[in-house]
């Protein structure tokens, strides 16, 4: 959780009325701000969401590169952090309440367009992609559109994992997103 109190106070909002009711007043009242305040710092309410994902997100990637740079090679490390990041979104309690109240807010960013998180993840994804390729590891590809690939793949393990669970009884998810990951990656 970051240590912005606007963004904090943007979580504990989303955590208790969703998204969609969620306004910019509350969010200011929850972290002892005024409206000006908060507005000086985002534009406005949807800016303010975003940053609070992008932070949630950033840090589940930063953590799991962390913990995953033990591994050989930029693929296998690849590979595990993206299976860390898939398990620990599809339990984010953030993003399973925004799943539950408010889904149709996500379908433009898996049909339409691709929003700031996504785009902070394929950044972050593509360097993890250029290393690879460095060490012959990753196929040679352009690292960004492999890293757009792999969020959109990877995203769909997470926007469906009660599908997954449901169909893919007994925790076979992961060793099938490993099998996709590794097979597109070499």
């Amino acid at each position: 959780m970051t240590d912005d109190p606007v963004l904090r106070a943007a979580w504990s909002c989303v955590m208790d009325v969703g998204l969609r009711r969620t306004t910019l007043a509350d969010v200011a009242r929850r972290a002892g701000v005024s409206r000006m305040t908060v507005y000086r710092q985002f534009a406005d309410l949807t800016t303010v969401v975003s940053a609070l994902l992008t932070t949630e997100l950033v840090a589940l990637l930063e953590q799991a590169r962390a913990e995953t740079a033990h591994h050989p090679t930029a693929r296998d490390r690849l590979v595990e952090s993206g299976l860390l990041v898939v398990e620990r979104l599809v339990a984010h309690p953030l993003l399973r309440r925004v799943l539950d109240v408010d889904p149709e807010l996500l379908l433009p960013l898996v049909v339409d367009r691709l929003g700031s998180t996504q785009r902070a993840a394929v950044d972050l994804v593509a360097g993890q992609v250029a290393e690879g390729v460095a060490d012959g590891s990753v196929r040679t590809d352009d690292p960004r559109a492999t890293a757009l690939v792999l969020l959109l793949t990877t995203q769909s393990f997470v926007f469906s994992a009660r599908v997954v669970e449901r169909e893919l009884p007994g925790g076979g998810a992961p060793a099938q997103l490993r099998r996709l990951l590794e097979g597109y990656l070499s």
